[in-house]
């Protein structure tokens, strides 16, 4: 219980894989406190300079929503679809990161989940830990999928109700779960039938399934979820001169606010699919390169904006 760097929000771990490692009396070891201070310093940049610039106009917009267009709509369920992971996922690596200082290893968390191709394969990749629990503690001991396909259907209902409820005692949570059960039964329904869709298809319908079903994450309540959808499929909302005006805006700002921009996107795309774990291949010299970046680009952010949390210590 007094181990900080994973006591509020994960990752989730097992008594078996934590207690051999306390009872290992080590010194120092400057390869993972290096290897600590690179993953810290991906999670810092994550969680302050991507999440946080996001964060501002998600509160805004999902404050409104019965007042979004349709393009408003989708960019703030996307831009909440991004700040959640990044947030989340920044957290995890620098707890992953100070464990390292103290030569604990915690297991790995996220894999890349927007890049999934069905909804089971998301599951395996968003939040690894507390799938496994869930798996160990509630599909597993309800019979799992022993059972037969209608008792498999219903334990996996009930273990992504449990899940919506894990994360808050709200309706939105528990919408948000039932919708998850009901993607995995349609998907087992589907692997049974033997067709299979375009990999291209696949990721697209999840992916979009996802970012919809975080609108009720978000959302204060299930009308305001629901406003939102609304909007973001009401293409009469749609104003073709919203984007022009988009365009515009980039196009006529200075050349170094378009780069800015331009370096944003990118580094959004990076960093949600799984930057640490590709980052750590490189040579150990330019991984040092990335941590006096990251990590001093990072502290700045932190010092000199107004508020940060953490997202996902509400849950």
């Amino acid at each position: 219980m007094t181990f900080f760097p994973q006591l509020i929000a994960g990752p989730i771990v097992h008594h078996k894989e934590m207690m051999p490692q306390f009872s290992q009396v080590d010194n120092l070891n400057y390869e993972n406190i290096y290897n600590g201070l690179f993953f810290f310093s991906i999670g810092l940049f994550k969680k302050v300079v991507i999440a946080d610039s996001l964060a501002p106009f998600v509160a805004k917009s999902f404050s409104q929503p019965g007042y979004l267009s349709l393009v408003e709509a989708w960019f703030a369920s996307l831009a909440y679809t991004f700040q959640l992971y990044n947030d989340f996922s920044g957290y995890t690596d620098m707890a992953i990161g100070v464990a390292l200082f103290f030569n604990i290893h915690l297991p790995k968390n996220f894999s890349s989940p927007y890049l999934s191709l069905n909804i089971q394969d998301f599951w395996r990749r968003w939040h690894m830990t507390l799938s496994r629990f869930l798996r160990d503690y509630i599909y597993i001991p309800l019979g799992g999928g022993r059972s037969g396909q209608l008792t498999t259907y219903r334990n996996l209902m009930i273990t992504f109700l449990v899940g919506g409820i894990w994360h808050g005692a709200g309706w939105g949570f528990l919408f948000w779960g039932t919708l998850h059960g009901v993607a995995l039964v349609i998907h087992r329904v589907w692997r049974r039938s033997g067709v299979y869709l375009n990999k291209y298809l696949s990721w697209l319908l999840t992916f979009g399934f996802v970012n919809i079903c975080w609108v009720y994450f978000r959302a204060e309540s299930i009308d305001d979820a629901h406003r939102i959808l609304t909007s973001m499929f009401n293409f009469t909302k749609f104003d073709s001169s919203e984007l022009y005006l988009l365009i515009s805006d980039i196009t006529n700002v200075s050349e170094l606010k378009i780069a800015y921009r331009i370096v944003f996107l990118l580094l959004l795309l990076l960093f949600s699919i799984d930057s640490s774990m590709y980052l750590r291949k490189l040579n150990k010299k330019i991984r040092f390169i990335f941590i006096v970046l990251f990590f001093n680009i990072g502290m700045y952010k932190l010092l000199t904006s107004m508020h940060s949390e953490f997202l996902y210590y509400d849950f």
